[in-house]
């Protein structure tokens, strides 16, 4: 075996439960994945208070050496975790897993927030359940495994949206029946990949981990080139913001440039939606009256696949395109391939699928973003990220100047897009308190409730202010503005 995973089994049901075909299975794979010297926890709830009790404080000991509870679990003896205690109902069906206490959950998101995982491995992941907490909590590469061929009237008539937004997280399916394959698919729709309940199960399961290992992109980098970006000063970067080229945007360049040069920015990335031609003004005035640095970007919708922005980029990449067409076009032009608030159901975002169908060529993602009004979208985000080993960056999507630089990332100085990449390894995301439903307003008042007049209007108004503050007859950047 070339390299060894750590892995947590996840089962919904009770581990003394007898009969119970699911943590058979669970118990068998595990036991020879451990075998062949990967480290694997299973972690199921429990019948036994004893047994919690001992789980909960092996759980506690082990909090300032997390990885601590995986030692010893690559001899061929997983180490079974009790996350909880619970009570079966009376008269309710063999198969189905007992109600999830709160304490479940809290003590499945403790451990894989913390314990080191390469892959968290969920079986029958519906909710609630332990599975269906995992699932949610995870940071590792997930997969799924669907053992039940009977239909789940619950999750596929009455909770079928939920359950496909919780399966979303899923890196890769199996089925240990052609019939539960047939079943999921169609309610599920996705590939899953046959695994029979039989002695080749964890060889099985061992090429899929390693199928899904080796598109995790290099935690490193280039080491030597890491070296000689580390003698580099650090600067101040907003990597998503817009200018009045973008059409939802009355912020003029010139303001824009004044504005991150306040904010002590080193470096902006201006992403137009479907426009480049102010990243280019943008870079012109600030290359000649400024020492700002600004990357020519363009944030590009694609045909019904989410948007995309692609960084150092040279020509303006036509709206329409599908998403593989704007990532190739991007790439073509030597450009980075940025990922912006990937998970925001607010915004046109790539599904899940998608976006792993794009995953090689992914240069970066975007963590945080301020203007994404459900904090969990952007913790879905960093998720993504730290699982597959994308760099992760930010920025401020300001729409108004009065919104740049809320979000930035303080890494080493760059040049040109092998640099930046680098640097962004090393970063750190840096955020400051800001009122989404302030910028919002702002940027409404700015655009939709001002006729275009009077925006003009505006503009000049803000130009001659910039003008008087440095006592000149000409905007501060060298031009009399648009």
């Amino acid at each position: 075996m070339t390299s060894s995973f750590s892995i947590a089994h996840v089962s919904p049901y009770p581990w003394e439960a007898e009969d119970n075909e699911v943590n058979a299975h669970v118990a068998r794979v595990a036991s020879e994945l451990s075998r062949r010297g990967h480290r694997v926890l299973v972690l199921a709830p429990s019948r036994s208070q004893e047994r919690v009790r001992a789980s909960r404080k092996a759980l506690r000991a082990a909090r300032g050496n997390p990885s601590s509870l995986l030692d010893g679990s690559d001899e061929g003896s997983p180490r079974v975790i009790a996350v909880g205690e619970v009570i079966d109902v009376v008269g309710s069906a063999r198969r189905r897993p007992p109600a999830l206490p709160i304490d479940v959950a809290r003590t499945v998101e403790e451990l894989l927030s913390t314990v080191p995982l390469d892959f968290v491995h969920v079986h029958e992941p519906f909710a609630p359940s332990t599975s269906g907490a995992a699932l949610r909590h995870s940071r590792a590469l997930n997969v799924g495994s669907f053992h039940s061929s009977s239909e789940r009237l619950l999750s596929t008539l009455l909770t079928r949206r939920f359950v496909e937004s919780l399966f979303g997280r899923l890196d890769a399916r199996t089925a240990t029946l052609p019939a539960t394959a047939e079943l999921m698919g169609r309610y599920f729709p996705s590939d899953y990949r046959l695994v029979p309940d039989d002695e080749q199960a964890a060889s099985a399961l061992e090429r899929i981990y390693r199928d899904l290992a080796a598109r995790r992109h290099s935690p490193d980098g280039d080491t030597r080139l890491r070296a000689r970006l580390s003698t580099r000063p650090l600067i101040e970067v907003d990597l998503h913001m817009h200018t009045d080229h973008s059409h939802d945007c009355a912020t003029p360049v010139e303001v824009l440039l004044a504005s991150a040069r306040e904010q002590g920015l080193g470096a902006i990335a201006v992403t137009d939606h479907n426009e480049i031609s102010g990243a280019f003004e943008a870079q012109a005035q600030a290359a000649r009256f400024h020492r700002l640095k600004v990357i020519v970007g363009e944030e590009v919708k694609t045909a019904g696949e989410g948007e995309v922005i692609g960084l150092f980029i040279k020509e303006k990449i036509p709206r329409g395109l599908s998403l593989r067409e704007t990532v190739d076009e991007i790439k073509r032009q030597g450009g980075v391939v940025y990922v912006p608030h990937p998970f925001d159901r607010m915004h046109a975002v790539p599904d899940y699928q998608h976006l792993l169908e794009i995953l090689d060529d992914v240069d970066a993602i975007e963590v945080f973003n301020p203007r994404v009004a459900i904090s969990a979208f952007n913790d879905e985000a960093v998720r993504f990220a730290a699982k597959y080993r994308i760099p992760a960056g930010a920025g401020s999507d300001s729409h108004v100047a009065q919104g740049l630089g809320s979000v930035r990332i303080r890494m080493r100085d760059f040049d040109g897009p092998t640099e930046f990449l680098q640097s962004l390894r090393d970063a750190e995301i840096l955020t400051r308190p800001s009122s989404l439903l302030y910028v919002q307003a702002l940027k409404f008042l700015q655009t939709r409730a001002t006729p275009r007049s009077a925006r003009r209007a505006s503009k000049a108004r803000r130009l001659k202010r910039l003008n008087r503050a440095h006592g000149s007859g000409r905007t501060p950047f060298g031009g009399a503005g648009r």
